[in-house]
């Protein structure tokens, strides 16, 4: 490599649609960008992980693990998580938008595309995170990470945020790219637990959350952290904290957060594990 190329910004593509890859590594190409790319999501978390870019075009939609499911993963890598992540998406919906952003993308581009939109988005986040690097300075992550630990932190992040939907463990490991055997085996070797106890331990934190800071009912709170009825809510509540949930709820508008350690109501405080 010369030295010309070394310094040149390098962006990894990853999409399915042969023309529109072809398309944006030439539009790219031509701004002087050293582009490779991949055409699924392992293939890109992969390409990714060996040789970290400076930026990712990611499409979301792809067959096998699409945009969201690799995003995960790269955000739950700590060689892959600085990398700034654009998702690419012929759909304009907001809850696309806001569910890619919550999972760590910094932008969208819309298909078709529009090149000097592309070159815009594109040259404001490389500019972006080249300063981010400038002023944090941080060592870098060691390597290799282990690939387990990244599967079951990326289903911790996934679980936390779709709580109030149904999970199956077929579907969390579907939208990480894995299996159910060795999400189950990368689960209990780095949470301690199954999948579906830190479910409904996750639940019932949410659960915690909403009773003592919001005026949501305990049916709306029932839906919100995936619970059929506010009966099984309530029952599960129960069994986690030793007390109702509208026990709880006015147990913490009374005497506040110390309510969890007073001995008359056994709560348990943990907390969810930092990806």
């Amino acid at each position: 490599m010369t030295t010309t190329e070394a310094v040149r910004p390098g962006i990894l593509i990853v999409d399915d649609e042969r023309e529109e890859l072809r398309f944006l590594t030439d539009l790219l190409r031509r701004q002087r960008y050293h582009v490779r790319t991949a055409s699924d999501g392992m293939a890109g978390y992969q390409a990714a992980l060996a040789a970290p870019p400076d930026l990712i075009l990611l499409d979301v939609r792809m067959p096998g693990m699409d945009g969201f499911a690799a995003c995960r993963l790269l955000k739950a890598n700590p060689v892959t998580r600085p990398i700034p992540v654009i998702f690419l998406s012929a759909l304009d919906e907001p809850d696309e938008r806001v569910a890619g952003l919550a999972m760590g993308g910094v932008d969208f581009v819309a298909k078709p595309y529009h090149p000097a939109e592309v070159f815009a988005r594109v040259r404001i986040h490389l500019e972006l995170a080249g300063r981010r690097k400038a002023v944090t300075a941080a060592p870098a992550p060691e390597a290799p990470h282990d690939p387990d630990e990244v599967v079951a932190l990326a289903a911790m992040r996934l679980i936390g945020d779709n709580l109030g939907a149904p999970l199956t463990l077929a579907g969390i490991a579907r939208a990480l790219g894995t299996h159910e055997k060795r999400l189950s085996q990368a689960f209990r070797r780095h949470a301690g637990m199954t999948v579906f106890a830190y479910l409904g331990e996750a639940r019932i934190r949410r659960g915690r959350q909403l009773l003592a800071d919001t005026d949501l009912s305990v049916q709306q709170i029932a839906e919100q952290t995936g619970f059929s009825s506010a009966a099984n809510f309530a029952t599960a509540f129960r069994e986690q904290t030793g007390a109702t949930p509208t026990a709880y709820r006015q147990a913490m508008r009374q005497h506040g957060p110390m309510a969890e350690h007073q001995q008359a109501l056994p709560f348990d405080g943990r907390q969810d594990p930092q990806p």
